[in-house]
């Protein structure tokens, strides 16, 4: 399958597990990982996911080798890596639960993109970041170029993408790339609290607050006062909106259960 995965209190970790190839992304491997993101976004016990990487990367980006036998046997453009990794990039985006990106070592490509489509990415000191396209005589595939000027802005997704430098962590913090940077010791440990933290919240209120914010950029204020009114009411109506209203009643803090 190319990774493991694991529930615990309502967070699930999904571990690449190929560290041998630096944890690329095969066609199997995006096809096995958009089923697992299906079936984490219909799970009333996954509350929050967190993606990391074993061995020493977080992801090297597409599989080279599978790239090359493509290559090899004149099925480069028809192979189904692309179709496959737009397909899970776009469930892993739109997966309406919180999604941590744990980004043990270096990411690289698609591993970018990867971290990317998370809400939050966490990194190691010893992480790196590298486009690793246009080195290649490429351009973005896997949805850096809509992710970058959104995170960082227009002119410093240029230099990411045209330059191709290898940016370290806290180059990749000051750009607003990532969002904290832990000693590699620390670095799990962080990530558990805050998805913990994440995981004990109203899952249903951050997904309608993902959606909005997702299509917030496509609307007027106007438009989009009226789809918060509508997220709102639905909001409203949730169990945890319940707990939250008697919990502030009997001044304690709620107890959310997700729904």
């Amino acid at each position: 399958m190319g990774f493991t995965v694991a529930t615990n209190n309502g967070v699930r970790r999904i571990t690449l597990d190929r560290p041998e190839q630096y944890n690329a992304l095969s066609v199997p491997v995006l096809k096995a990982l958009a089923e697992c993101i299906d079936e984490s976004a219909s799970n009333a016990e996954v509350r929050c996911v967190v993606i990391s990487g074993s061995g020493r990367a977080f992801c090297a980006g597409a599989d080279v080798a599978e790239w090359a036998e493509a290559e090899a046997n004149g099925t480069l453009e028809t192979y189904g890596w692309t179709e496959a990794a737009h397909a899970m990039m776009a469930k892993l985006y739109a997966l309406p639960k919180p999604v941590i990106a744990e980004v043990n070592g270096a990411a690289v490509g698609a591993g970018v993109d990867l971290a990317l489509c998370c809400d939050f990415r966490y990194a190691s000191t010893k992480s790196k970041f590298k486009a690793g396209y246009t080195t290649m005589a490429y351009c973005p595939d896997a949805g850096s170029s809509w992710h970058l000027p959104r995170l960082i802005g227009l002119e410093k997704a240029k230099q990411f993408l045209f330059f191709d430098k290898a940016w370290p962590a806290e180059q990749a913090l000051a750009a607003g790339l990532v969002t904290e940077v832990h000693e590699p010791e620390a670095l799990t440990a962080a990530v558990d609290a805050v998805a913990a933290t994440l995981a004990a919240g109203p899952t249903f209120a951050y997904g309608q607050t993902k959606a909005l914010l997702e299509q917030s950029s496509r609307n007027s204020l106007v438009e989009q006062l009226s789809l918060e009114q509508a997220a709102g009411l639905l909001c409203g109506r949730s169990k945890d909106a319940d707990e939250a209203l008697k919990a502030s009643i009997e001044k304690r803090s709620p107890e959310f259960t997700g729904q």
